[in-house]
């Protein structure tokens, strides 16, 4: 028996280790395991923002019904790819990236504020938009390739990367979505917004803009007969040296109104019905014809595009270019508007 005792005690000696040495390592192991796991939800937590700070053409979340004027189709985009189809078909694919990073801001504005409103105006049944320019011009993917021909790979990428550049993002005015307008070219300034439609919009203001003086379409010549100038406008010039009198400009320097012997037209409908590039005009009369100069080149309000892109070759980025052109206004995440559009379906 006593020789026994020593294998007892030993025996003892191991169960006892056995069970203390687990508990021991099993307990700091414990504490190590915890914080691993708060680790991995923080790393899960991490695809999830990037993902909605920076949402993919492949989310299906939203889509936008394009009517397709030249087929009469509509055609159903994701949100996405119908913006990188504005892009390409609004703004010149060699613009500066943050030209086009603005230009991809404001049409996901103009598209989330139609489609949170529900605004169908001037939209056949079913659709939301149309791919002209009564709302925004639009070509999808084969569209891009067979106009891009051998360039289609460099534009398509150039253009999703300023799109996803900005993804989420909209242009708010008191937390609304503002009416993201914008043109080809100003004359030197863009317009308040109430000098071409109704409407007093504070964020629609008009500011100087001289880098459109390097636009290829700043300058412009029309010539007209004097009986289509006559017959166009309703007007009766008669042989006097003077064709109309100038008497109120807008604060963008276009021509407010003008007074034909006492009947007065605005600029903005002589543009129109002159079908003119822009309402700061000049004219003169050459035998039988009235020669007419422009400056610019669109309505002039909201964002001009070459504005856009000469503010970028100075170096300003896509936010400090919409924030000069829309006063007062912030950029802001779009999801829970988005939200609202989907949950409504």
């Amino acid at each position: 028996m006593e020789k026994i005792k020593p294998f007892v005690v030993l025996a003892a000696v191991l169960i006892a280790l056995t069970l203390i040495i687990p508990a021991v390592l099993v307990l700091p192991f414990s504490d190590e395991h915890r914080a691993s796991g708060k680790l991995g939800e923080d790393l899960a937590k991490t695809p999830a923002k990037e993902e909605k700070a920076v949402p993919t053409s492949s989310d299906p979340a939203v889509d936008v019904a394009v009517f397709r004027t030249a087929r009469s189709t509509i055609e159903s985009v994701q949100l996405e790819d119908y913006l990188v189809g504005v892009v390409a078909a609004e703004m010149p694919v060699d613009f500066k990236e943050e030209a086009l990073k603005a230009q991809a801001l404001t049409a996901r504005t103009y598209i989330v504020n139609r489609l949170i409103n529900k605004d169908t105006l001037g939209v056949p049944k079913g659709a939301q938009v149309t791919d002209t320019q009564i709302h925004q011009v639009y070509m999808n993917d084969d569209e891009q390739r067979k106009d891009w021909g051998a360039d289609y790979s460099w534009k398509k990428k150039k253009i999703v990367n300023a799109v996803r550049a900005t993804a989420g993002q909209i242009l708010t005015y008191d937390g609304k979505p503002i009416d993201a307008l914008f043109f080809s070219t100003g004359n030197g300034y863009t317009e308040n917004s109430e000098d071409v439609w109704s409407g007093n919009f504070p964020y629609l203001r008009s500011v100087s803009s001289p880098w459109d003086k390097e636009s290829p379409k700043y300058n412009s010549q029309k010539v007209i007969t004097v009986h289509e100038f006559e017959t166009r406008l309703g007007v009766h010039l008669g042989s006097g040296s003077t064709i109309g009198k100038i008497v109120d400009r807008t604060e963008g320097k276009r021509v407010g109104k003008v007074d034909f012997n006492g009947k007065v037209i605005s600029g903005v409908e002589i543009r129109d019905k002159l079908e003119l590039r822009s309402s700061d005009f000049a004219w003169k009369r050459k035998g039988d014809n009235i020669v007419i100069t422009t400056k610019g080149f669109g309505h002039g309000v909201g964002m001009s595009q070459y504005g856009a892109n000469g503010m970028a070759s100075e170096g300003k980025d896509y936010q400090e270019i919409v924030k000069h052109y829309y006063k007062g206004v912030k950029i802001t995440s779009a999801d829970h508007m988005l939200d609202t559009v989907t949950a409504k379906k």
